[in-house]
């Protein structure tokens, strides 16, 4: 199959969509170096059960951990960043797959929640994730902080959803207009609404049925809404500081 067969083939089936599957299959039909980035919210192998008796899969076994970071590494892109969220009772776990993937640690991020997840020795009031580079990409011009917001989701489509305000300051601080961001655990979409948000372009992967559906529900909405006005894309000039954070007050109003 010729290159332009291959990215013709790669456009028709992965991109501005959610695929359901094992992410190591999936991403090994991608072609190495083809995605620009990837923003990603693994299970955090803590067997966690929300209050409404919702569990994540495979938030049990870490035999997909090293396998699936590999696969991320190969179709990254050089020279470009992911950053992963995970759980900090089992750092090492991942610290050592990420290592053995490839990947360089350069940044740490943590997220503020204005509620607690939990209460035990402490009242757990965030979350966290790292910034992981291949190869040596150029230092921003304009470094986001390392500590951000993350306001409550409310987690109505999936246990530990994400909110898409507290991911479009990453998208735009580490890719460019256009850029293809990949999500292999997808969850209910949000990295995908994000990145639709801010004029990137998305694939997403999805192994639970119920949440695939979720996640492509929302792409397709997104998309059946057309492209918004800069004044509602957060950060499309993501050098202007200012102007991004008045984005994102725009975004959190937003319904997607």
């Amino acid at each position: 199959m010729t290159t332009d067969n291959v990215v013709f083939a790669m456009q028709r089936n992965f991109i501005n969509t959610v695929v359901r599957g094992d992410c190591v299959q999936v991403m090994g039909q991608l072609p190495a170096n083809s995605v620009d980035f990837i923003l990603t919210d693994p299970p955090y192998l803590v067997n966690y059960l929300d209050r409404d008796g919702r569990r994540v899969r495979n938030d049990d076994d870490s035999s997909w951990l090293r396998p699936a970071f590999a696969e991320a590494y190969r179709v990254l892109g050089k020279d470009r960043f992911m950053i992963s969220f995970y759980g900090w009772t089992k750092a090492e776990k991942f610290l050592e797959a990420w290592r053995s993937a490839g990947f360089r640690v350069v940044g740490h991020l943590v997220f503020r929640k204005t509620y607690s997840s939990q209460s035990r020795f402490l009242s757990y009031r965030h979350e966290q994730a790292y910034l992981l580079a291949k190869g040596s990409p150029k230092l921003p011009s304009h470094p986001i902080p390392d500590v951000l917001d993350m306001r409550y989701s409310g987690n109505k489509m999936h246990p530990t959803q994400k909110p898409v305000s507290a991911l479009l300051p990453l998208i735009h601080a580490f890719t460019r207009e256009d850029d293809l961001v990949l999500d292999p655990f997808c969850g209910s979409g949000s990295t995908g609404v994000a990145a639709l948000l801010a004029g990137r372009r998305f694939c997403g992967i999805e192994l639970d049925p119920a949440y695939h559906q979720v996640a492509l529900d929302r792409i397709e909405r997104r998309i059946a809404a057309g492209p918004l006005s800069d004044s509602h894309i957060p950060g499309i000039v993501a050098a202007s500081p200012t102007r991004l954070k008045t984005h994102l007050v725009q975004a959190r109003s937003a319904r997607f």
